[in-house]
């Protein structure tokens, strides 16, 4: 197993997880009014700028979040089904910042949407 290294990596990584996702009964639900087609390559910016410092992502990721319907759960499937991920695709540095931020951005997102206690 190697690190994530380049776009091809993280194109791999957001779509093995995004099946997932999709695939969850939980999370699933929450996400069925996604356009696949367009999000994904939006997802490849997002984690392509933050993990390998590209500037192809433009946006504000918790703006689309919090307008959800989540809870406290979903937050908690949707990193354990990324760390999954990360552990059955990549391993080293990269593998671990990927991991690190996305449980980051999650609390993060939890907070605002006042969902942590």
């Amino acid at each position: 197993m190697t690190d994530i290294k380049e776009r091809e990596d993280i194109e791999i990584l957001v779509n093995r997880f995004y099946e997932k996702v999709q695939a969850d009964p939980l999370l699933a639900p929450s996400f069925s009014h996604v356009d696949w087609v367009t999000h994904l390559p939006i997802m490849h910016n997002f984690w392509s700028s933050m993990i390998l410092g590209e500037y192809s992502y433009r946006g504000n990721p918790f703006e689309k979040h919090a307008k959800l319907p989540i809870k406290q759960e979903h937050f908690t499937q949707w990193i354990l089904l990324f760390v999954e991920t990360v552990d059955a695709t990549f391993k080293g540095r990269k593998a671990d910042e990927i991991k690190e931020r996305a449980q980051n951005i999650a609390r993060i997102f939890q907070h605002k949407m006042g969902l942590l206690k």
